[in-house]
This record gives structure tokens, C-alpha cells and sequence, in this order.
């Protein structure tokens, strides 16, 4: 056994067990892992902290901190039943503020980096900078029927449906056509783990809110936009044209579709590393 797999075997082993702490307005879980620069983790709608482990051992030498989002695992809800992202943004801030994490980079992925645009404009002076990874545009310009849909489209089926029965149809959605079966195991694994108000209550925000309407006033930080390129939810088109609309770099994640940290662990961590490396060399 190698140095490296005994550090990547410690990392994932100390990854699998959640921390959760009180903040002032209601309790925040997390997992964690690593020593070194902070890289903060943010998942997307149907997830949690458990789905980055296949990233975690790609990405030594950094501590890497993955949140559930408020109504995920064992975090508080957000007290308003309609939250914007910069809802979310406030409690990740205060988070941060908790674990006295001065400086990171933040990736956000999915709805993930609508909350990661929000921060940005929250508190810049935190970050090294932020990727925006197979990212979730945000339906607030849509006419209101579509915004309607689009916040019942979900939440709804898991009330109706029950667990095991939406997340047996949704989780093959997530990933690339002939996905492993174990990958497949871990999303519909993270579906079942859904509660329905902290479900209803990021459904609200995806319909309502929009990633770029934080940005209206610029880049304050540096950020790039990944994603994988075959991604059947959040685009590569949509993707490569919201990193041209805002002058980003765009990375394409090969055999990799929309949980493409999961599809594609290795390449998905080597952008990761190749982005926060040198915004993070002076710590």
C-alpha cells in the first residue's frame, strides 16, 4: 500500500462521517475531510454532503468541506418556505463563519452554483474563487406557468410517488447512458435520503430565482464553468453559453453527464485542482 492510498483511504474514511453544529437559525450538517486550503462543496436538488466521496480521494491536500443545504440531511430548513438563494447564501455564510474558514473556493454544482453565484455577491472577500459546475440557470424570467411547473415537477412525485419509486426513475437521469450500476446505487441512494419540505423548499428557489441575476454587476471573483458533456439537464450548450455570457473559461467533463462528479470523479477533481491550486498557494 502507498503513501498516497493510505492518505486517500484516511480522507474517504473520515469523509463518511457527518458533523452537524448549531447556528442561529437552525442546525447545520456537513462532512469533511483533508488538511489543507479550503475547497467548499455545494450539491445539487436531488443530493447531499455523500455524494462527493468518489471526488474526495482525487483532491488530497486541500480540506474539502461539503454542506447539506438547509432541509437536506440533518440541516435546519429555512425558516421561509420560499427561500432565493441568497437565503441559502446567508446560512452558508454563517456556516463559514463557524468553522472560521477565511478564505476557499467554492464549487457549486448544479443548484449548487445558483447558491455559489449568490455567495459571490454575499461575500467575495471570502473567496479565492468559484466554479459553476453543470449549472442550474434559475426559471425567475420564465412566465408563471413554467415557473409553476417547474417548482411542482419535483417535490410533488417524491410526496406522491414515496422514495424508492422516484429516485428508481430520476437517478439514471443524473448520470451519462451507460453509467456504472454503483453510481446509479449512490444517486438514487442520496434521493431516497430526501426530505420533502427542504425538497419544496429548493424547488421554490430553482423556479424563482436566477444564478445570473447576482452577477448583473460582474465578476468579482475568479470562476469558471464546467460541465459534463452529457449532461441531458443542465446542458453543455447551456453551459458554453452561459461561460461566454459571463467571460469564463469553460471546461467540457468527458463520459459524463449531469452528476458528472460522480460519472467522472478523476477529470471532474483535476479541474477542481487546476483551478484552486494556484488561488490557493498562499495560504
Amino acid at each position: 500500500m502507498t503513501p498516497q492510498t493510505m492518505t486517500s483511504q484516511t480522507m474517504t474514511s473520515q469523509y463518511a462521517t457527518p458533523s452537524s453544529l448549531a447556528l442561529a437559525d437552525g442546525r447545520q450538517s456537513w462532512r469533511d475531510s483533508g488538511e489543507g486550503p479550503a475547497i467548499v462543496l455545494l450539491h445539487g436538488i436531488s443530493s447531499g454532503s455523500a455524494s462527493w466521496a468518489p471526488v474526495v480521494e482525487h483532491l488530497g491536500g486541500y480540506r474539502l468541506l461539503a454542506w447539506d443545504a438547509p432541509g437536506y440531511a440533518d440541516s435546519q430548513a429555512l425558516s421561509s418556505p420560499q427561500p432565493t438563494a441568497g437565503d441559502y447564501a446567508a446560512r452558508l455564510d454563517a456556516w463559514l463563519d463557524a468553522l472560521d474558514v477565511k478564505r476557499c473556493v467554492l464549487v457549486g454544482h448544479s443548484l449548487g452554483a445558483m447558491m455559489a453565484s449568490a455567495y459571490m455577491a454575499l461575500r467575495p472577500e471570502r473567496l479565492a474563487g468559484v466554479i459553476l459546475a453543470d449549472p442550474a440557470l434559475g426559471y425567475r424570467d420564465a412566465d408563471a406557468d413554467k415557473r409553476d411547473e417547474v417548482y411542482r415537477s419535483r417535490w410533488t412525485m417524491l410526496a406522491e410517488q414515496g422514495h424508492e419509486a422516484y429516485a428508481a426513475a430520476r437517478a439514471p437521469r443524473l448520470l451519462r447512458d451507460d453509467a456504472n450500476p454503483e453510481d446509479i446505487a449512490r444517486v438514487r441512494e442520496g434521493m431516497q435520503r430526501l426530505h420533502v419540505e427542504g425538497f419544496a423548499q429548493a424547488s421554490w428557489m430553482l423556479a424563482n430565482d436566477a444564478l445570473e441575476g447576482y452577477l448583473s454587476g460582474g465578476l468579482n471573483v475568479p470562476a469558471t464553468v464546467l460541465c459534463g458533456d452529457e449532461d441531458r439537464i443542465t446542458t453543455p450548450q447551456a453551459s458554453r453559453a452561459l461561460a461566454e455570457r459571463l467571460g469564463l473559461p469553460y471546461h467540457a467533463i468527458p463520459r459524463a453527464g449531469h452528476a458528472s462528479y460522480i460519472d467522472a470523479p478523476q477529470a471532474f477533481a483535476d479541474v477542481v485542482d487546476t483551478f484552486s491550486r494556484p488561488l490557493l498557494k498562499t495560504q
